[in-house]
């Protein structure tokens, strides 16, 4: 079944045409009739040319359009289900890498104020406060945490990017699963730690102190190299409030720009990646990949409301 909508145009010589509705339609049509004036604004009806027009609508087309299942394409079901399962496996990955991150997080935390806590409360046993144990411990507990950076850095440029390369080159590419070979290097990192620290707890003295803390300072600063590194740069688990923080934003900024390979790896740093970034000339790059990070994190947030 289908309406059809009849149009009549009418045309005649040095006249414009007014298009109007008739008053009485018939049903399922739309007539409409002209009224035909000269630019001397009477009224002419000679010489007229009348050229009709029909419009067929189906009936059908006016329905809700249904899609039936059976008619969509083989391959974009499949496609959908990869998308599916890839999306499941990263939100497992996450959450792997997140139980793993807290797991180590607390077990570390505490043992470090565990430790610190015993060491000096076993050191003044006898009554005798050590001052200068205590301040060197400190001393070189921040020396350390910051030292560990430019260390990373060297090591970074020299190192892993060179003769480790093998093993670097899982953190350069697309992740498969919740953990790389790159992560090795955290384990490499802990293990001069967790000897200093052994060391200083068991012994007493000048020497042990100072020991104590510098495994402290290192641990303090894979502490805090996994949480920007891992959960900020690379959303291998959630940061929360911590990306907000203006400057932790530059430093993530600054460390995507050294896996576009933009500047030579510049910046192979961390947290003084920007600095790293303002002396070979690309303080440009960097505002222009905070302000696209900003965008892409609200985004994400205005999807997930």
């Amino acid at each position: 079944m289908a309406a059809a909508t009849a149009l009549t145009l009418c045309f005649t010589r040095k006249a414009f045409i007014r298009l109007k509705p008739a008053s009485m339609p018939l049903p399922g049509r739309l007539p409409l009739k002209a009224t035909f004036r000269s630019n001397s604004g009477r009224r002419k009806s000679p010489r007229r040319i009348c050229m009709a027009m029909e419009e067929r609508v189906v009936e059908d087309e006016a329905r809700p359009v249904e899609f039936v299942d059976e008619k969509v394409h083989p391959r974009a079901v499949e496609i959908s289900s990869r998308v599916a399962e890839r999306s499941a496996r990263k939100e497992a990955e996450r959450f792997n890498y997140l139980v793993a991150a807290i797991m180590s997080s607390l077990g570390i935390s505490s043992l470090a104020v565990m430790s610190v806590y015993y060491r000096f409360s076993w050191q003044m046993e006898g009554g005798d406060v050590p001052i200068v144990e205590m301040f060197g411990t400190f001393a070189l507990s921040i020396g350390a945490a910051v030292g560990m950076e430019f260390w990373a850095r060297w090591a970074h440029r020299a190192l892993w990017h060179a003769s480790l390369w093998h093993m670097h080159e899982s953190h350069h590419r697309p992740r498969d699963g919740p953990f790389e070979l790159n992560d090795v290097f955290a384990i490499i990192n802990a293990v001069p730690a967790i000897a200093l620290l052994s060391y200083g707890f068991f012994n007493k003295g000048l020497v042990p102190g100072l020991c104590f803390g510098a495994g402290l300072g290192i641990t303090v600063f894979g502490m805090a190299y996994m949480f920007v590194h891992d959960g900020l740069v690379h959303r291998r688990f959630p940061v929360g409030p911590i990306a907000d923080v203006p400057y932790l934003r530059r430093v993530a900024a600054a460390h995507q720009l050294h896996h576009s390979d933009k500047f030579d790896g510049v910046p192979y740093g961390l947290f003084l990646g920007p600095k790293e970034l303002e002396e070979v000339g690309g303080t440009e790059e960097l505002d222009k990949e905070i302000r696209r990070r900003i965008k892409a994190s609200e985004r994400s947030i205005n999807r997930s409301r």
